[in-house]
C-alpha cells in the first residue's frame, strides 16, 4: 500500500499526521520570502519527529473510509507498513515518499528527513508560484536624476516692477489691511462670547429649577417587596471512567470547541469536551463510551450517516 500518498492528502488540511509506531509529519506555515532575487508565496514548511509515534486514529481512519474497509484490518496494515519501513532504514537503505521527502538513517541512530521543496501544503498559496525579482539600486537612480539636471538647468528671474511704487510702500498698505480687518473681527467674536454667556446661563436656570421638582416630589424613598427565589439542589453527577471517544473535531480555540459541543446537543448527541491532545487542540466528541465495541459500532454509524471524517481516540 502506497500509504505516502494518503499521508500527502492529510497534510493539506492537518497540521500533523501521525504514522501509528513510526513517527508523525508535522506542518509549519511560513510567510513569503524574498531569498537570492526569489519571492517565494506563503508555504507549509514540513517536518518529521519520530518521537510521536501514538495512533491517534485520523490517518487509519481516512484510509479507512477512502478504501471502505474495517478500522481495525486498516490499522493492523499500517502498523506492517511502518514496521517495513523501520526495517529498511535499519538496513541502511533511504526512504523517498512520493510528494514528501525523503528519510534516512543518521548518526547515533536518528532519523533524518529532507522535505519535498517542490510541493506546497498550503492551500491558500494554490496557484501561487516562485517570482524573480531585483531590488531597486537607489544609488543608481540618485545619479541618473542629478545627471539629468546638469543637462537641463533651470533659472528664477525676478519679476518685473510694473509701477513706480517703492517696496516700503507696499508693506505700509498691507499692515493697514491687517489691522482694519484684526479690529472687526475682534467686534464680531466679542459679541459672540457675550451671546453665549447669556444662553449659558438661562440653561442653568432651567436646570435648576426641574431638580428642585424632581427633589420635591421623591423625597420620599421607594420602598420594594422582599423576592423569595427557591434553589433547587441538584446531585452530584456520577462520574464514569470512559475510555474510547468518537471525535467529531478538534480546534485551537476553546470558544469553538464550546460553541461545537452546544451545536450537537441541539442535535441529539451526548457531545462533551474531552480536553486537549498533544498538539494543544481542544477535542470534541460526539459520544463517549466505557465498552470499546459500543464504541466502534457508533464510528461506523456516524461515518455512513453524519460525517467521514470522525475517528475514534481511545485511553490507556
Amino acid at each position: 500500500m502506497r500509504l505516502e500518498h494518503y499521508i500527502a492528502d492529510l497534510l493539506y488540511r492537518y497540521n500533523c499526521v501521525v504514522i501509528p509506531e513510526f513517527g508523525a509529519f508535522l506542518t509549519n506555515t511560513t510567510t513569503a520570502q524574498f531569498v537570492d532575487g526569489t519571492l517565494y508565496p506563503p508555504s507549509k514548511h514540513l517536518s518529521f519527529n519520530q518521537q510521536l509515534t501514538k495512533n491517534d486514529g485520523l490517518l487509519v481512519s481516512y484510509v479507512a473510509n477512502v478504501k471502505s474497509l474495517p478500522y481495525d484490518d486498516l490499522l493492523h496494515e499500517v502498523l506492517n507498513v511502518a514496521k517495513n519501513w523501520k526495517e529498511k532504514l535499519a538496513n541502511g537503505g533511504r526512504l523517498d515518499l512520493d510528494k514528501i521527502g525523503s528519510i534516512w538513517m543518521g548518526a547515533e541512530g536518528k532519523l533524518q528527513f529532507s522535505p519535498e521543496k517542490s510541493v506546497n501544503f498550503l492551500a491558500a498559496s494554490f496557484g501561487l508560484t516562485a517570482l524573480g525579482a531585483s531590488k531597486v539600486k537607489r544609488e543608481a537612480l540618485k545619479e541618473a536624476i542629478m545627471e539629468l539636471e546638469e543637462r537641463a538647468p533651470f533659472t528664477i528671474t525676478p519679476e518685473r516692477r510694473s509701477n513706480g511704487l517703492r517696496p516700503y510702500y507696499k508693506y505700509a498698505a498691507i499692515f493697514l489691511l491687517l489691522l482694519a480687518t484684526g479690529v472687526s473681527s475682534f467686534q464680531f467674536y466679542a459679541n459672540g462670547q457675550e451671546k453665549q454667556l447669556l444662553a449659558e446661563q438661562a440653561a442653568d436656570e432651567k436646570v435648576n429649577h426641574y431638580l428642585q421638582e424632581a427633589t420635591f416630589f421623591q423625597s420620599t424613598p421607594l420602598e420594594l417587596p422582599a423576592i423569595e427565589i427557591a434553589v433547587a439542589k441538584t446531585n452530584t453527577e456520577e462520574v464514569v471512567d470512559y475510555k474510547h471517544h468518537i471525535i467529531a473535531g478538534a480546534f485551537r480555540i476553546k470558544a469553538n470547541a464550546d460553541r461545537k459541543v452546544a451545536e450537537l446537543n441541539r442535535k441529539g448527541f451526548e457531545a462533551r469536551y474531552i480536553g486537549t491532545n498533544p498538539y494543544g487542540l481542544h477535542q470534541v466528541a460526539y459520544q463517549s463510551f466505557v465498552d470499546g465495541q459500543e464504541a466502534l459500532q457508533f464510528l461506523r454509524k456516524i461515518k455512513q450517516s453524519v460525517s467521514s471524517d470522525a475517528w475514534i481516540a481511545s485511553e490507556k
